[in-house]
C-alpha cells in the first residue's frame, strides 16, 4: 500500500499537528506512534495516545512496539509498503535508515535552539533554552539522516523567549511556528520542488538528555537560575523539586520576588514567611515567591529547602 503523508508521534503537540494537517492542508494517510507498552522502558513527558485518530478522521494509526523502529513486525511494515513523505512532531528517538529509505521525499522533523544548526543539536533543546536563559529559539524543519539534527535544512523560522514564558507557552509558540513551516513543506512537495540546504558554516554544540532527577533545585544557585530551571521543566514536564527534610516539594510555578530587602538572617533555601498559602524562600542574591507547589503538607516559615 501506498501511504503519501506520514506523521511520526507519541504527543499532544503530535495530535494538534495532524489536526491541523488534516484540516488545512492535506489529507494525512498514516500516523505512526507507540504502543503504550514502550512507555514502561522510556520516559515520554506528554504522551497521548493517539489511536483515537482513526474514529475522528479514518486515519490509519500503526503503533509499534519499538521506539527505535526495529522489531519485527515494524520493520516488516514499513518493507512491504509505500511513503512519500514523513513529518515528524514529538517523536523522540532517531528513525532508522532502513526506514528513512522508504520514503520517496524522506522524513522531516523540528529542531532548534538559540542559534543554527548544527548548534543545539541534541536532546530537550526548548527546555535547555529556557534552563540557559536564552532569549530567542531558531526553530529548523529539516530532513532526517541517521545522525541526529544534521543540518540538512527546508526551512526555519525564529520566535523570542520572553521573562515571562514558561515550557508550556514556549510549546504553543513552537506549534504555531511549525504549523507555518510544514504548510511550507508541503506546498513545495506538491510542486515536486523541496530544496534543501545542506551546507552550514556554524558549528557543533550538544545538548545533553534531561531527566526528571535534573529537575533538583540548587539553593546555592541565583535567583534567575532557580527562575528559569523552574519554568524550564514545569508542566507537562516532572517539574522542578527541593526536599524539606525527607518530604518532596515540587514546584510548579516561581517568580522572582525582591533583590535588595535584607534576608541575610535566612540561609539560602529557608522559608522566611507566607503570604496566600504562597511560601517566599530565600535565595544566595534575594527571594524567590512560590505561587504553586504540591508538597505532603503546606510549608512554614522557618523549613528549609534543600
Amino acid at each position: 500500500m501506498k501511504y503519501r503523508v506520514v506523521v511520526f508521534g507519541v504527543k499532544d503537540t503530535t495530535a494538534e499537528i495532524v489536526s491541523y494537517i488534516q484540516e488545512k492542508l492535506h489529507p494525512v494517510d498514516l500516523v505512526v506512534t507507540i504502543h503504550s507498552d514502550v512507555l514502561s522502558g522510556n520516559q515520554v513527558s506528554g504522551y497521548k495516545g493517539l489511536s483515537y485518530l482513526t474514529d475522528q478522521y479514518g486515519i490509519p494509526v500503526f503503533e509499534t512496539h519499538s521506539y527505535g523502529l526495529k522489531d519485527e513486525e515494524t520493520t516488516r511494515f514499513f518493507a512491504e509498503n509505500e511513503f512519500e513523505i514523513g513529518i515528524s512532531m514529538g517523536w523522540q528517538r532517531l528513525i532508522p535508515q532502513a526506514v528513512l529509505d522508504r520514503f520517496q521525499y524522506g522524513i522531516f522533523g523540528f529542531h532548534g535552539s538559540c542559534g543554527y544548526l548544527p548548534y543545539g543539536r541534541g536532546r530537550s533543546p526548548l527546555n535547555w533554552s529556557v534552563i540557559n536563559g536564552d532569549t530567542r529559539f531558531v526553530l529548523n524543519l529539516f530532513q532526517y539522516d541517521a545522525k541526529a539534527d544534521s543540518p540538512n535544512v527546508f526551512a526555519n523560522e525564529m520566535f523570542s523567549i520572553n521573562p515571562h514564558d514558561t515550557i508550556r507557552t514556549l510549546q504553543y509558540k513552537n506549534i504555531l511556528v511549525s504549523k507555518r513551516l510544514i504548510g511550507k513543506l508541503l506546498q513545495t512537495w506538491q510542486e515536486g520542488t523541496v530544496k534543501i540546504r545542506r551546507r552550514s558554516k556554524d558549528f557543533d554544540g550538544w545538548y545533553e538528555k534531561r531527566t526528571a532527577a535534573d529537575g533538583k533545585l540548587d539553593f546555592h544557585r541565583k535567583t534567575r537560575e532557580l527562575y528559569d530551571l523552574i519554568r524550564g521543566v514545569t508542566r507537562p514536564f516532572p517539574g522542578a523539586f527541593a526536599f524539606c527534610g525527607e518530604t518532596k516539594v515540587t514546584v510548579w510555578s516561581a517568580h522572582p520576588f525582591d533583590e535588595m530587602l535584607d534576608f541575610s538572617a535566612y540561609a539560602p533555601g529557608e522559608v522566611i514567611d507566607v503570604f496566600d498559602g504562597k511560601p517566599i524562600v530565600r535565595t544566595v542574591d534575594g527571594s524567590l515567591l512560590i505561587d504553586e507547589y504540591e508538597c505532603e503538607r503546606a510549608l512554614m516559615s522557618g523549613d528549609i529547602l534543600v
